[in-house]
């Protein structure tokens, strides 16, 4: 655990409880609002928020609503679950006006992770004048799959229409199962795997199975809608897109076109890397550091303008 980490609960509008951790030390730049995919948890990211504190950044990450130490949504805790991606949003809405503004020193780099990196892209009109840059890695926008986007957004709203929305979409209960190195699509670091690996076994409680067709119909009408030229035109906040060169998980193709045609977009792809790229072999993983802190570290002079800290 990275040092100084303090944890807390937040209680969202609907009642929901999300947990979210505050890692305050070294935020000379600033700090990093750590956002994780589906099924991953804060402790997951605890070597990349030391990373970031080596490099002046303090970081804040949250636990998505139904997975992770926050709250599930479904009786069974197993499913990966939601109705809405705005949900989502209200949630990250609600934890900076409540977290990151008054608790956190700016200015603040937003960094996500595939579903949440897409959760940001949705969320970037509206953060435009809380967020300084954002740096998202293998986001969410189009899923490999034998099938395109809109035919499993089809079967999935098909089954969510008829009332089997919490039915299992992909996958099964593996909760707290650990699975083999090989195969895997996420990473070639067999030691990384095996410390997420350890991390299932002692604490399944934060992690859930494959999604539910609510989720799938969620995700993918949230991929549709960032992909909106209207939408596309209201984000005006810098993005840096990382890429995996093998990624199977998300489409890379994808994301460069997007980041392309983003006012402001900038696309670097990691040649050789998985879709987990802050879970990657040093090769890869020290090019993903690199490019975000040579994207987000503030100018020094308006560094070196900001007040101390207090208390």
């Amino acid at each position: 655990m990275p040092d100084g980490a303090l944890a807390n609960m937040m209680t969202a509008g609907d009642g929901r409880k999300i947990r979210y951790a505050h890692f305050p030390l070294h935020a000379r730049h600033g700090t990093v609002v750590v956002l994780p995919g589906r099924n991953e948890c804060i402790e997951k990211y605890f070597e990349t928020i030391s990373d970031l504190a080596r490099r002046g950044f303090a970081s804040v990450a949250i636990d998505w609503r139904g997975q992770g130490g926050s709250e599930r949504l479904l009786r069974d805790p197993r499913r990966g679950h939601v109705e809405s991606f705005n949900e989502y949003v209200s949630d990250l809405d609600q934890f900076f006006r409540e977290v990151v503004l008054p608790d956190c020193r700016p200015p603040y780099t937003v960094l996500g992770h595939s579903m949440g990196a897409l959760i940001a892209l949705l969320a970037a009109p509206d953060l435009a004048n809380r967020v300084r840059r954002m740096v998202l890695c293998a986001p969410l926008l189009k899923i490999c799959a034998p099938v395109s986007m809109s035919s499993l957004r089809a079967l999935a709203g098909f089954l969510h229409g008829i009332g089997l929305g919490g039915v299992y979409i992909a996958g099964q209960s593996r909760r707290g199962k650990e699975t083999p190195f090989r195969p895997n699509q996420l990473t070639s670091d067999a030691a990384r795997y095996a410390r997420n690996q350890q991390l299932i076994r002692a604490f399944p409680e934060l992690f859930v199975g494959g999604p539910t067709a609510a989720w799938l119909n969620a995700a993918c009408a949230a991929a549709r809608r960032v992909c909106d030229p209207d939408f596309m035109a209201s984000i005006h906040l810098p993005i840096l897109f990382l890429a995996a060169g093998i990624d199977t998980v998300v489409s890379t193709p994808a994301i460069e076109r997007y980041a392309r045609d983003l006012r402001a977009g900038k696309v670097l792809t990691i040649d050789g890397a998985r879709h987990e790229l802050l879970q990657e072999q040093d090769l890869y993983r020290e090019q993903v550091l690199a490019a975000f802190e040579a994207f987000s570290r503030p100018r020094q002079d308006s560094v070196d303008a900001m007040p101390p800290l207090l208390g």
